[in-house]
């Protein structure tokens, strides 16, 4: 079918760019939420926040206020799934991906692999979240009224 709306067609360089792009709205959003929140609670703002898998905790001040931030940071990177991806059948996809490369990040920048329980949970919950709102804003887009007559109305 030629005429199919919205076909989609294999782009990996588009594909690509929305990965980068939305690796830099997970991370440029989670570092204002973890900055706003620092900046509430006077502390002093750290790559661990981010990276470190045993700072998240319910035990802690810190702990907490860094769960609230990735929590928040989920509603955040939901829109930007509206805005980048579009497409409601990929958001799943795209926060996967997101999430993955953040656990290859804190794997990395911790040089252990994360076995905190609540690290794993607070990644769980952010990946429903992030996934089911933002496939719920990109399924509203998609359904909006296509308007079939562009001309303005004239009055006879």
């Amino acid at each position: 079918m030629a005429g199919q709306f919205r076909s989609y067609v294999w782009d990996p360089l588009l594909i690509l760019s929305q990965i980068v792009l939305m690796q830099t709205v997970y991370y440029g959003s989670l570092g204002l939420w973890l900055a706003l929140v620092d900046g509430l609670v006077r502390s002093s703002p750290s790559l661990d926040q981010m990276f470190d898998a045993e700072i998240l905790g319910f035990s802690t001040p810190p702990g907490r206020l860094s769960m609230m931030s990735f929590v928040l940071n989920a509603l955040t990177c939901a829109l930007g799934l509206l805005y980048f991806i579009r497409r409601g059948k990929q958001c799943l996809d795209f926060t996967v991906t997101v999430h993955f490369f953040h656990l290859l990040g804190c794997w990395f920048y911790s040089s252990r692999f994360p076995s905190a329980l609540t690290w794993w949970l607070v990644q769980a919950v952010c990946i429903a979240l992030m996934a089911v709102i933002g496939e719920y804003l990109c399924m509203r887009s998609e359904l909006k009224e296509i308007p079939l007559n562009s001309a303005p109305k004239s009055s006879v």
